[in-house]
């Protein structure tokens, strides 16, 4: 057994911000909450004339979007850093399990942004590179 498997097998509570993410997410993320948010939007815009387009109105829509979003920037952040988190994992395991890859690039996250200029410079002289080679065998079997 590995020094996690224990975490990934036990029947693990996952904390109630967690769960409350994942559940707030999953739901506007559909057609339907979005289809929602636009009836209620007309809903709001026709009922413009019955209170004379007044302040309260308006201040109704603003202040409703404004801590709505506020909400989902959090909410939206949550699920990217674990999507992020559990890729990374994914990935520092197929790495490690290459035969050849170079086991110094799995923290890259951790790095400075110059270091990752570096690094990324690198790969792209690989590429290009490679590319060169491939046209320059492509050419010389036509």
């Amino acid at each position: 057994m590995s020094s996690y498997e224990h975490i990934i097998h036990k029947d693990s509570k996952v904390s109630l911000f967690t769960r409350v993410a994942q559940s707030v997410s999953s739901w506007t993320g559909k057609p339907l909450t979005f289809f929602v948010a636009v009836g209620l939007i007309v809903v709001w815009a026709v009922s413009g004339p019955i209170f004379g387009f007044n302040d309260t109105w308006q201040l109704v829509i603003n202040t409703s979007t404004t801590i709505i979003t506020f909400l989902m920037v959090f909410i939206i952040q949550n699920s990217q850093n674990r999507d992020t988190a559990a890729m990374q994992i994914k990935l520092d395991e197929l790495i490690i399990r290459l035969e050849g890859a170079r086991e110094e690039l799995l923290d890259l996250e951790e790095m400075d942004e110059e270091d990752l200029v570096v690094i990324r410079r690198d790969f792209c002289k690989r590429a290009s590179k490679a590319r060169r080679e491939a046209d320059d065998g492509n050419s010389g079997s036509a």
